[in-house]
C-alpha cells in the first residue's frame, strides 16, 4: 500500500468515527492500517507532516486526530 492509499483508508476510518472519538491513540492508527508498528509509524509522521493529521498532547500521553475536529480544537482557538 502507497502512502496515499494508506492515508485515505486512515482518514476515512477517522471520519467514521468521528461522532463518537475525535482523537486516537497511534495504535488505534496502526491497527486501521494493519501494518507493523515502525511502517505505520513513518505513514502517520507523513500524513501529520502533510496536515492530514495532528497530534494533540496530554502532557502524558500523545494522540492523533483531523485537524481542526474535537472539543479542544474550539477552545484552543479562543482569544
Amino acid at each position: 500500500m502507497d502512502q496515499n492509499e494508506a492515508a485515505q483508508k486512515v482518514i476515512d476510518e477517522l471520519m467514521k468515527k468521528q461522532k463518537s472519538k475525535s482523537k486516537f491513540y497511534f495504535n488505534d492508527l496502526a491497527k486501521i492500517l494493519d501494518e507493523k508498528p515502525r511502517a505505520a509509524k513513518k505513514v502517520i509522521n507523513q500524513m501529520v507532516q502533510d496536515r492530514q493529521l495532528e497530534y494533540w498532547s496530554s502532557g502524558s500521553t500523545t494522540m492523533y486526530g483531523l485537524p481542526g475536529t474535537g472539543k479542544q480544537a474550539a477552545a484552543e482557538h479562543e482569544d
